[in-house]
């Protein structure tokens, strides 16, 4: 059974989108159908103009195409990765989460399978508060949130139960062989679990 798979994510200097490539990379792996979508830039043309690293992203990702309501219902799987601020998802990542609304009030976003990963400019720079307010979103939903847990090696040398997350030292330094593995980990554990739902579901 082919499962449909969003990975929808905001990304300021690259680090973010470099996860959400690894996770798009593991799913089509695991055999769904999967779209990589980012979500709209809300920043001022200035700010982005004055961050050398933010404006050449901007420019290198112009190709991914936006995230919409139907990316959404098109998918059977959810994984969303967005930078920390100040302990929260981006603005960017938020707004869109914040237009929402009408598919939730139309029971459209019940049983998604979801997953979240994130990162931060620092060490304890809010990554794990970061996933758990992204997920508070999901519970609004009725999604079914799946974490990687401590369910392979791999996530002893993460660390981090919640999802995958990355510390870039201010956008310097790019998600590395650990980060990666963990993302992809996560993103099979993620399509597996959704899966065995549509499994059980078509044998009820």
């Amino acid at each position: 059974m082919s499962l449909n798979v969003a990975v929808i994510y905001y990304s300021a200097t690259g680090t973010v989108f470099e996860l959400a490539k690894a996770a798009a990379t593991a799913a089509e792996k695991a055999g769904a159908e999967v779209r990589l979508r980012k979500v709209r830039e809300l920043a001022p043309e200035e700010a982005i103009a004055s961050n050398k690293g933010w404006a050449e992203h901007v420019l290198a990702t112009q190709h991914v195409a936006e995230a919409t309501h139907d990316d959404l219902e098109w998918a059977d799987v959810l994984i969303i990765g967005a930078p920390t601020r100040f302990g929260l998802p981006a603005a960017q990542m938020k707004q869109f989460i914040d237009t929402t609304g009408p598919l939730w009030g139309q029971g459209k976003l019940i049983n998604k399978v979801v997953t979240s990963f994130t990162a931060s400019s620092t060490h304890h720079g809010g990554q794990e508060s970061t996933i758990l307010a992204l997920n508070n979103t999901f519970y609004h939903w009725g999604a079914i949130i799946v974490p990687p847990g401590y369910a392979d090696p791999i996530q002893f040398q993460m660390g981090n139960p919640y999802g995958t997350s990355h510390t870039s030292s201010n956008g310097e330094v790019m998600p590395g062989e650990v980060e990666l593995a963990a993302i992809e980990f996560q993103t099979k554990r993620t399509v597996e679990v959704a899966a065995a739902y549509q499994y059980g579901l078509s044998h009820v």
